[in-house]
């Protein structure tokens, strides 16, 4: 079957509206013979006579008048795709889908979606929460474009598979009750705290945080509570159970009887922004990836 070429049935169009082979190579700027040409290529492809010339002109053959009702449709569809990938590029509509781990959903991704919204109303923006694996996984299945992650110097995140752009820094704090001597502190070190007892996340990466920064100061941590998560630990901090380690952006929601001191020498974990580095960003990702830069900035200072 022949395959139409948009081109010769623009020329048929042009030679239909102005009834002259003359007039409509003046109006597309070709010479007559050049629309002859296409005219006749458009005749062979289509298997019929399409226009009769007359000594005054040319005027269209009821196949001519057919084929150029189909032209038309073309047009106006080719105009609607056109009109609609503009809506696409300029975020009048469209879809984010973005990935978050739980503290950066608590913290940074709530003013990422609102700052994006108030730019871009039209543009329909999910979130999913899920541990890194979990993240990652809905990476690589294209069931999201962008995702924040988090790592440890000694567990890097490291895949040729991913674009990984650093947002942020985020320290260590320790937190302990209100009354405790340590909160009139600007800041303690791991070596200073041998003495103490610990809350801490059950299976959680900041165990492992408090396990090396122990570790490295001589002397293993005392666990007197194994929490499900930092509200919980939070609580359990403020009762005197112990002291705890969180990162700074766990501590969105911080309790008035726990104060959270910077832990001197303590790891920080790297926030970072992931994509998958074979996927073009959509605009939205694009305009998505600059928010977020702000808005990290902003946490960050």
């Amino acid at each position: 079957m022949a395959i139409l070429d948009l081109h010769r049935l623009h020329v048929l169009r042009e030679v239909g509206r102005s009834g002259s082979l003359t007039s409509a190579a003046a109006a597309l700027s070709f010479t007559t013979s050049a629309v002859s040409q296409q005219i006749a290529k458009l005749e062979q492809e289509m298997g019929v006579v399409l226009i009769e010339r007359h000594p005054r002109g040319v005027v269209l053959t009821e196949a001519g008048h057919a084929l150029l009702h189909y032209a038309d449709e073309i047009d106006r569809t080719v105009e609607a795709a056109r009109a609609e990938m503009g809506e696409f590029a300029g975020l009048r509509r469209g879809q984010l889908r973005l990935g978050t781990f739980p503290t950066g959903g608590a913290s940074l991704m709530p003013d990422v979606v609102l700052a994006f919204r108030a730019r871009h109303p039209e543009v329909a923006v999910t979130v999913v929460s899920a541990r890194r694996d979990g993240l990652l996984e809905r990476l690589r299945r294209r069931e999201i474009e962008l995702t924040l992650l988090w790592d440890y110097p000694w567990q890097q995140i490291q895949d040729p598979d991913l674009t990984l752009a650093t947002l942020m820094n985020d320290p260590t704090m320790l937190l302990v009750p209100r009354e405790h001597p340590i909160a009139k502190l600007r800041s303690v070190r791991i070596g200073a705290l041998s003495d103490q007892e610990w809350v801490v996340r059950d299976e959680h990466p900041v165990a492992d945080v408090l396990s090396r920064v122990c570790r490295d100061a001589g002397f293993e941590p005392r666990i007197a509570f194994a929490a499900n998560d930092y509200q919980e630990t939070q609580g359990m901090v403020a009762a005197g159970i112990g002291i705890a380690l969180a990162p700074r952006l766990a501590l969105t929601a911080l309790r008035p009887d726990v104060v959270a001191v910077p832990l001197a020498g303590a790891p920080k974990r790297r926030i970072l922004l992931a994509h998958l580095a074979n996927r073009r960003l959509s605009p939205a990702a694009q305009q998505a990836t600059k928010v977020f830069r702000s808005v990290a900035k902003g946490a960050a200072s």
